[in-house]
């Protein structure tokens, strides 16, 4: 069984910052891509950073320059470190890992979101 697991979010004043945190768990054998989604109240989800497991990265228009993802292979664990937060990035964040396990197939694993609230 694999678990993705998240940690970090909480409210924060606009201009702030969060770290958020995301470890994988379980019969892993390999993860390819990494990444943060998110979904605000009566919005759709939407993908806000991905990364390879050779470091490139991704980011939606709407936070480069002041979010970075960023992976430790080792520990099976992506970050995203959000500075600058606005009351716009409001929502509850979702990790999500492209992983394939030990005797299984690849497939996609969420985790269970973690929210993250910016006040004005």
């Amino acid at each position: 069984q694999v678990q993705l697991v998240e940690s970090g979010g909480g409210l924060v004043q606009a201009g702030g910052s969060l770290r958020l945190s995301c470890a994988a768990s379980g019969s892993i054998f390999s993860i390819s891509a990494m990444g943060w989604y998110r979904q605000a109240p009566g919005k759709q989800r939407e993908l806000v950073a991905t990364i390879t497991s050779g470091g490139s990265t991704n980011y939606t228009d709407s936070v480069k320059g002041r979010f970075t993802i960023s992976r430790d292979n080792a520990k099976n664990t992506v970050y995203l470190q959000m500075n600058s937060l606005k009351p716009g990035d409001t929502a509850v964040y979702y990790c999500n890992a492209d992983l394939t396990r030990y005797f299984g197939t690849r497939a996609e694993y969420w985790g269970q979101g973690t929210r993250v609230t910016v006040s004005s």
